[in-house]
């Protein structure tokens, strides 16, 4: 029977801090917080982003340039690489399979850097004057692709 009364508790529960009984529970007066002050208040919570009045990080960095919003950045596929495919017809899931694009989601755009040799069916999103007469001229497509309703940059 020794062995049941040699069990002890373990670290990790512990009993709860009560404040306020009195100066002799080394609890007493102010409760463990301090001389009045701001965090001697009732509701004493602070945001974690209070610097206790002074001039906060996010207002003391100065602002610079301008980011615009509206703005459509593409992917960009020049006429060289197209060429250099071999393929008859090229759209976005196609150049996303050889590596040319990273998201077949986002805007494409077809630039007129290099020569095309063949008839080439070509879907994108854009395409430069140059691309579209290069490509029509080989005798080949300039299609543009179908809007998606929820299409983000």
């Amino acid at each position: 029977m020794e062995g049941i009364y040699s069990l002890k508790k373990p670290d990790c529960i512990k009993r709860r801090k009560r404040v306020g009984r009195g100066n002799s529970s080394g609890h007493g007066s102010q409760s463990g917080k301090g001389h009045d002050g701001q965090l001697g208040r009732a509701g004493r919570k602070r945001r974690a982003w209070f610097e206790g009045g002074q001039m906060p990080l996010q207002r003391r960095i100065p602002k610079r340039g301008f980011a615009n919003y509206t703005k459509k950045e593409y992917q960009v596929v020049n006429i060289a690489l197209i060429e250099k495919l071999g393929l008859s017809e090229i759209n976005p899931e196609v150049l996303k399979q050889q590596g040319a694009i990273t998201r077949v989601d986002r805007l494409v755009k077809v630039l007129g850097k290099g020569d095309i040799t063949r008839a080439v069916k070509v879907t994108a999103d854009s395409f430069s004057g140059s691309a579209m007469e290069k490509i029509k001229n080989a005798g080949g497509e300039a299609n543009l692709r179908a809007k998606t309703e929820n299409e983000d940059n």
